[in-house]
């Protein structure tokens, strides 16, 4: 008698689903795709939506660099959800960019920026700001293109962020928390 084959969707016999899920998005899915409460989401982000990543990344480039960091939009984990990250931008030290083939975690940057889609903003307000603080990234910028506002997250506890300064609208000056200790302009955001 042989053994009855698993129905779609029984993935019991699956050792590890999380590692499994996580391993197919990375090697199978593509380069632009994140995983969101055990959704697998394609990321294509506007010509809108990545200048504002570029203004950002251009006003803090000389201060990264004179910090030792490196930004890119890296795959991030969170171990033990079914949640895995490719964040708009991500600061991180340049010897962890230079040597990780795989995801990092948050609680290893020291800055992570989501940029709102009309596709994802629900997501970036609630979920993944939930999610950051719970996995300890010290600062969540929000920079919300409907509502043309940014948000800055900082003190990351179990239960959220500690620390909001915001929502701010577009043109009103942001100053990073140390170790950056610069003011950004918004108004091209």
């Amino acid at each position: 008698m042989s053994a009855a084959h698993p129905g779609p969707g029984d993935y019991s016999h699956v050792p590890n689903p999380e590692q499994a899920l996580k391993y197919a998005i990375q090697h199978i899915a593509g380069p632009r795709v994140e995983i969101i409460e055990g959704v697998i989401t394609p990321v294509s982000p506007s010509w809108a939506h990545e200048n504002a990543i570029d203004v950002i990344r251009e006003q803090i480039r000389p201060r990264m660099r004179e910090l030792g960091l490196r930004s890119g939009s890296g795959n991030l984990d969170l171990p033990g959800t079914a949640n895995f990250y490719q964040p708009d931008l991500a600061v991180v030290p340049a010897e962890l960019a230079r040597a990780s083939e795989g995801a990092l975690l948050p609680d290893q940057t020291f800055l992570v920026v989501e940029v709102t889609s009309p596709s994802n903003a629900d997501t970036d307000r609630t979920v993944k700001r939930r999610r950051y603080a719970q996995y300890g990234a010290p600062v969540y910028l929000l920079v919300d293109r409907r509502e043309r506002t940014w948000t800055l997250f900082s003190q990351p506890g179990d239960v959220g962020y500690t620390l909001v300064e915001g929502p701010h609208p577009f043109g009103v000056r942001l100053r990073l928390p140390e170790p950056f200790d610069v003011e950004l302009d918004t108004c091209e955001f």
